[in-house]
């Protein structure tokens, strides 16, 4: 069945109820994670989880069902999380989707799906079922939301601290809740007093792109320089990232470029485009718009996407599909 946000949202915050099953699907799996977070919450923070991916339930079609029926032993609640990259694992869905002893509640993770996926329409044709799809918020939504994220933790912020909090997570809300958590503890909040916090304090934080030292390898890569992309992965990977951490630092900077393109489509300048841009991204991100075309962006954040549900289906060959796929990238944009 197909669920709103409000809907959806309802339901995980008491736990699931008589829905036991949710699809979070869409392009913004950062959406679809804080949703998850939501019905680990309701169940309690202790809830023992069991994560499956799709390579497990290939192997194993039959464990997922068992899983969602089977009991604790000490009767503590459970929670199945699986994660796919599309149309996985369709087998073990079904055998789900036709359990009728579904005792503990599963949330799919399964990003962006097509209208015609297999995947969605045995869901949406449940009755118990529940799917939604996130989409990455626009920059007011990231604002209010970053607001909102800031007065539970018992900050005040303006509208220009709001705004850079929201460029500084490149539309991962995850990224978001982690910047507004070390701002609130650099501050010293408490909801019962609260404090006032403005762009200074993120700046003596540290705080920047999400991910600050891989803001070098995106800006190598949309730069078309892929000697500096090499050396940055070698250097990342000693840090022990790599993969999709690296994938997705690129997802979120082509979100980025295609937004602010589609801004200047509709009569913006660059520098008007830009004025949200976090002001240490802001000449690289420029640079950017100058050498990718809206049609170029289109196809890399595809490569992007086809990689990371390569990964995820496969369940090895991470790293070398995502250094390949961002070398790729890399080279696009030197032609």
């Amino acid at each position: 069945m197909k669920a709103s946000r409000g809907q959806v949202e309802r339901l995980l915050d008491t736990g699931g109820g008589p829905f036991p099953v949710f699809l979070l699907h869409g392009p913004d799996e950062s959406g679809s994670r804080a949703l998850v977070t939501r019905l680990i919450r309701a169940l309690g923070t202790d809830v023992e989880r069991i994560e499956l991916d799709a390579a497990t339930l290939k192997t194993d079609p039959a464990r997922l069902a068992d899983e969602a029926a089977s009991l604790s032993l000490f009767g503590d609640r459970r929670l199945v999380i699986v994660t796919l990259g599309g149309d996985d694992a369709a087998t073990a869905i079904g055998n789900l989707l036709s359990s009728t002893t579904i005792a503990n509640p599963v949330a799919i993770v399964a990003g962006q799906l097509k209208p015609g996926s297999a995947l969605l329409k045995a869901v949406l044709a449940h009755p118990r079922a529940p799917a939604f799809a996130s989409y990455p918020l626009e920059e007011k939504e990231l604002s209010e939301l970053a607001s909102t994220m800031a007065r539970e933790r018992g900050l005040r912020i303006d509208a220009a601290t709001a705004r850079a909090l929201a460029t500084l997570c490149g539309q991962d809300r995850a990224v978001l809740e982690s910047e507004v958590e070390k701002l609130a503890l650099y501050c010293n909040a408490d909801p019962v007093a609260p404090v006032t916090a403005d762009t200074q304090a993120l700046i003596a934080i540290g705080a920047d792109s999400g991910e600050p030292e891989l803001s070098i390898l995106t800006d190598a890569a949309f730069g078309g320089r892929a000697g500096d992309v090499a050396d940055q992965i070698a250097r990342l990977r000693i840090e022990g990232a790599e993969g999709i951490v690296l994938l997705r630092a690129l997802t979120r900077r082509v979100q980025l470029l295609i937004r602010l393109q589609a801004e200047i489509a509709r009569g913006k300048s660059a520098d008007a485009a830009t004025a949200s841009v976090f002001f240490k991204d802001k000449g690289a991100v420029q640079a950017q718009l100058r050498r990718w075309s809206p049609d170029r962006l289109a196809r890399a954040s595809d490569k992007l996407l086809d990689a990371e549900r390569a990964i995820i289906a496969s369940g090895s060959a991470g790293p070398i599909l995502a250094d390949a796929t961002i070398l790729d990238i890399a080279r696009a944009a030197r032609r």
